[in-house]
Parts: structure tokens; C-alpha cells; sequence
């Protein structure tokens, strides 16, 4: 039997009630007040926005469990200050671990990381140290751009990233590469940021050594590596002008790419291209793409449909759908194994 873990998860129905409190924390930042305390949220109404939306779809779509995080456009790192970010994020790692502790069978814990621009990364080292040793959490997202669409942060392979990164190996947790909303008007927050944020982000990993100092550091590029996969000559070539070693060697023993993308002919490509070891299943439902295909007349990000289409053999499914979440998670490894999965 294989288990289906979906590594690319958001609590993007939380409770109005949080999203209420994030509007009148802006509010307040804005104009020089306080923000109010946190509102008080009910296991009920958890349970209800989780049910009737992500666990429902879970189980419908054939699917066993979720690696689960803040929603990512929402984390907003460009908005307020540093500390406006670090209460943000600590309200909606909080969050997570409630839904985890709601509904542990179907979900895992990945927090979000309250980096502002401009300032180090004391604090988001405090909080995934806080929320992996505390609360259970199995991973963070990092976004490679917290300024909101600009790219003016350092590159991934600066010096600037290391105390993250030496936190990350010292809990062997990984991060998934992912930016938040977008304040560049040239660039439409999913359809355009996400997606270009991705392609820099493989492109800065080539151009750096990173893993050298890093080899056990491990990335996952979401929403299928971006451009990557569609243009893997393009990058094989730069590697090689660039006196770089074959991405083989230099990259691809510590980047992973999701299945997000949103359509069969996108997820064969990805397949065909990518080795099946560095393939994570992953879907973002309830996320950028909500609609159906008319096409197909299935949902855009049903993606388990795509992978179960794959002309591929029964052991690089299990892969996709299990076994590489494993690998790439320890963490999670260990929590299946102590249930005896």
C-alpha cells in the first residue's frame, strides 16, 4: 500500500476571525496604534473551515495526508515591520499546530518564517526552532523574496541565508522555496511572481556552491520548478558555461520539484524530465488555481489525477506519491514509522 502525501498544503480557509485580526494589525501598524489581542477561535469553527474544505477534497481525491503551512500569499513579509511580521507569523504557526492537533492522521505541521526585509534572520531561526521542536513541525517555507515582487534580497547562495540554513541541518528539516504576495504591479502574485520566483531561484542555486558547504540541506521548488523543467536544456547548458559540474551533481542531490501544475500534458513533461527521485506530489488545493477544467471537467489542481495518469512504473509512483516525502522529511519518516506506516 502506498500512502499519498501531498507535500504542498495552506490553510487558506482559516477562520475570519484571523484574517480580521491580520486586517486590523495593518490597520494599526499604519497609523502608530496597537494591535488589538488576538480574537479567541474555536476548535469548532477549525474544524469546520478544515472539513467542509481541504480534509473533504483530501478525501474525495483519493489522498492520505497533507503537509500543511500559513498560507503562503498572505505571510506578506513586505507589510509592517519586523515585529509586525513575527506576531503574524507566530498567530498563524499557532494556527497550524491547532489543525495538526485537530486532525493529526491528515496533517503535519510546515511553519512560515517571519523574515522582513531588511533584517537578519535571528527571528525566523527562533521560530522554526520554536515550531520544530515545540510543536512537532517537519519543515518551513522560505521565501526567497520578501520585499513582495522586487528581487532586491540577497541571492539564495549569500552568506546572508546561512544562519537558516545551519538551523535547518542541525534539525534536518527542509524548506519549501516559496515567495508570498506580490506589491509589484508588472507582477500578478501567482501567474507571474510565484512562478518567476521559482525559475530564480533554481538559476541562483546554479550559479552558487551551496551544497558544498551545505550537503545535506534540501530544498523543495514548488508549483512543478517553475520554467525549470521546460527549459532543462537551457539550464544544463548555463551550468556547463558557467564551469559549473553537471546539475546532476551540483543541484539536484538537494531540489526537489511539486506536481503543481495544473494540467496532464505539464505533469508528463515533468515526469519525462525530471528523475523520479527528485518528484514530490503536491497539489495546493484551495489555492491559486480553484476552478474546473472545462477541458476535462475535472479541478485544475486535482493533481493526483495527473500523477495516477503517468505511463510510469508502480515503484516511481510510490515514489512520488510517498516515498520521496519520506526522504526529503525525516521528520515525517519518523512520525509514520512511529505509527507503524
Amino acid at each position: 500500500m502506498t500512502l499519498v502525501i501531498d507535500c504542498h498544503g495552506h490553510y487558506t480557509t482559516a477562520p475570519a476571525a484571523h484574517n480580521d485580526w491580520r486586517d486590523a494589525q495593518k490597520a494599526a501598524f499604519k497609523s502608530g496604534g496597537t494591535a488589538p489581542a488576538y480574537p479567541r477561535i474555536s476548535d469548532d469553527q477549525i474544524r469546520e473551515t478544515i472539513e467542509q474544505n481541504q480534509l473533504r477534497l483530501i478525501r474525495e481525491r483519493g489522498a492520505d495526508m497533507t503537509i500543511f503551512s500559513p498560507r503562503a500569499s498572505a505571510m506578506a513579509h513586505h507589510v509592517g515591520d519586523a515585529a509586525a511580521s513575527d506576531a503574524w507569523s507566530r498567530a498563524n504557526n499557532d494556527l497550524i499546530k491547532r489543525v495538526v492537533d485537530l486532525f493529526p492522521e491528515t496533517f503535519v505541521g510546515v511553519c512560515m518564517l517571519p523574515q522582513s526585509p531588511g533584517t537578519d534572520l535571528a527571528t525566523s531561526v527562533a521560530e522554526l526552532e520554536r515550531c520544530v521542536t515545540e510543536f512537532g513541525f517537519i519543515g518551513c517555507n522560505l521565501n526567497p523574496d520578501p520585499g513582495g515582487g522586487h528581487f532586491e534580497s540577497p541571492p539564495l547562495t549569500d552568506h546572508y541565508w546561512y544562519p537558516i540554513y545551519e538551523k535547518m541541518v542541525e534539525l534536518d528539516v527542509p524548506a519549501m522555496i516559496h515567495v508570498s504576495g506580490s506589491c509589484n504591479p508588472g507582477l500578478h502574485a501567482t501567474g507571474a511572481f510565484y512562478i518567476a520566483a521559482d525559475t530564480i531561484a533554481f538559476m541562483q542555486l546554479i550559479e552558487g556552491d551551496l551544497f558544498r558547504d551545505f550537503p545535506t540541506l534540501r530544498f523543495i521548488i514548488p508549483h512543478g520548478g517553475g520554467a525549470v523543467p521546460y527549459h532543462w536544456g537551457r539550464y544544463r547548458g548555463l551550468a556547463d558555461m558557467l564551469k559549473k559540474p553537471a546539475l546532476d551533481g551540483h543541484v539536484m542531490n538537494n531540489v526537489f520539484f511539486d506536481t503543481c501544475v495544473y494540467h496532464q500534458p505539464g505533469v508528463d513533461l515533468l515526469a519525462d524530465v525530471i528523475e523520479t527521485k527528485n518528484i514530490l506530489f503536491g497539489s495546493e488545493m484551495v489555492g491559486a488555481v480553484r476552478g474546473i477544467d472545462p477541458q476535462t471537467g475535472h479541478y485544475f489542481d486535482d493533481t493526483k489525477r495527473y500523477v495516477d495518469a503517468l505511463p510510469i512504473s508502480d515503484v516511481q509512483r510510490h515514489a512520488i506519491f510517498e516515498g520521496n516525502a519520506r526522504t526529503v522529511f525525516p521528520r515525517l519518516d519518523a512520525l509514520l514509522k512511529g505509527r507503524g506506516l
